[in-house]
């Protein structure tokens, strides 16, 4: 009942398709504040196991026992919301996966940054074609505070920007390039606030469309860099924090009869000079709506069979697949390509 998990409590309660039947968390002063809010405070996790009247449980613990505790879940006959990462590999994701076919039980992961309108943004940009075909995506997300001083920064309950951001970022990438295969991974890791996970990386994607996806996060940037970059073979798209609208440059007219060189600090530019209004057109995109409860009415629909589950499986294994390859570019100090 702290962090995501008092978010998702907090959600619930508002929900218009769930009801909250409790919580569980191991620190007594986390139940006594749930049940000081009018909420349930189970006493054991045993206890939600053997609640018949809970359908769905939503795990927002450390990233070191989400599979043991989904599992257990699924096995009790619940279906299961995992807090991203839903596991630490591949290997376990693929033993929760088994668990959620053998015991017929729905089983997916949080991603709710699909609902940031930031990214929606940039997906409308690339679906629509506004810019021409894409050929370059850069997305960041930068702060100055380092890594939160719990279990995040320890590796032993998975910690780390890559697992913690990392996992959102690329998912949002690769929602994005849905239909593209992934060519290539490189990853660099910072370790400038913590010395056992990383606070920050830098991690390029290279697919077989020849398009690269650049996904960077920072904890020790006083100065943050553009939300979102995107570049297409007719303009240009920036997103400068994710509380501004989507900025357009179209290229109108690629030729112009006379370039007219501007002046540097040290010398004449032909091939800098910036362009006009007459062979480009700006505007700013209307912010895409969005409303996060879309998440669990996906899936209380899936549950009654009137919709697909929103974040699926194979799109989970994709995330972690990629995750992996970075790490172990990270400690090949290599490109890492994909058959």
């Amino acid at each position: 009942y702290g962090g995501m998990g008092g978010w998702h409590a907090n959600h619930a309660v508002k929900s218009d398709v769930v009801n909250l039947l409790g919580i569980y968390d191991i620190k007594k002063e986390r139940s006594e504040l749930a049940e000081k809010n009018g909420i349930k405070a189970y006493s054991s996790f045993q206890e939600v196991l053997d609640d018949k009247n809970i359908e769905i449980v939503t795990i927002a613990t450390p990233n070191d026992i989400h599979k043991e505790q989904t599992i257990a879940c699924l096995a009790a006959g619940k279906h299961v919301i995992s807090e991203k990462p839903v596991t630490l590999s591949s290997d376990d994701l693929a033993e929760m996966i088994e668990a959620a076919e053998k015991y017929q039980r729905i089983f997916t992961v949080h991603q709710n940054r699909r609902w940031d309108i930031d990214y929606l943004a940039m997906k409308k940009v690339y679906d629509s074609s506004l810019i021409g075909d894409i050929f370059n995506i850069e997305s960041r997300i930068h702060g100055s505070r380092g890594i939160p001083s719990d279990w995040r920064g320890m590796k032993e309950y998975g910690g780390g920007m890559m697992f913690d951001w990392g996992v959102h970022l690329i998912d949002q990438i690769l929602q994005i390039y849905a239909t593209e295969k992934i060519v290539s991974v490189y990853c660099e890791f910072d370790n400038i606030t913590n010395k056992e996970v990383d606070d920050g990386f830098k991690l390029t994607l290279r697919f077989d469309n020849n398009a690269r996806a650049y996904i960077e996060v920072g904890t020790y940037n006083f100065i943050p860099l553009p939300r979102f970059y995107i570049q297409g073979t007719k303009g240009t798209g920036i997103i400068t924090d994710w509380r501004e609208p989507c900025h357009i440059v179209e290229c109108t007219h690629w030729h112009e009869s006379e370039v007219i060189p501007v002046e540097t600090a040290a010398g004449l530019t032909k091939t800098m000079a910036p362009r006009d209004e007459i062979t480009t057109r700006s505007y700013d995109l209307e912010k895409p709506a969005s409303d996060v409860h879309d998440f669990y009415r996906n899936i209380c629909d899936t549950l009654e069979g009137k919709a697909a589950q929103f974040v699926t499986h194979k799109e989970m294994m994709r995330v972690m697949e990629t995750m992996e390859a970075a790490f172990k570019s990270v400690e090949h100090k290599s490109v890492i390509y994909f058959d």
